[in-house]
């Protein structure tokens, strides 16, 4: 009997704050790192979330970058409802188009 692993919610706070939850190993926190999410000790292990005060659209483009990343690398993944570019009433990609490396030609 195998068991799905438990996912990784990404959800607005009841103070505002966008927060990651879940089982989140070393790969998965690297991929949250890279979308701008911050991590520190609380009593009971640690918070993930984004940082405070950078607006409702940045915050809506960087959970769901993350949620894009965590996806493709094969995470179960849960993007809370409202966080999602097109809800905050931009048309803006989930990637923001600054942190994507360079492309190279390969020859």
């Amino acid at each position: 009997m195998s068991t799905a692993p438990e996912p990784i919610r990404i959800t607005r706070g009841r103070g505002g704050q966008v927060e990651a939850e879940g089982t989140v190993d070393s790969l998965a926190w690297q991929l949250l790192s890279r979308a701008g999410f911050l991590s520190g000790p609380t009593i009971n292990g640690r918070w993930i979330r984004l940082p405070f005060d950078m607006g409702e659209d940045w915050e809506n483009e960087r959970a769901a970058w993350a949620a894009q990343m965590l996806a493709t690398a094969r995470f179960p993944v849960q993007l809370g409802p409202g966080l999602s570019p097109r809800a905050s009433g931009t048309t803006q990609p989930a990637i923001p188009s600054q942190s994507l490396p360079p492309r190279t030609l390969m020859r």
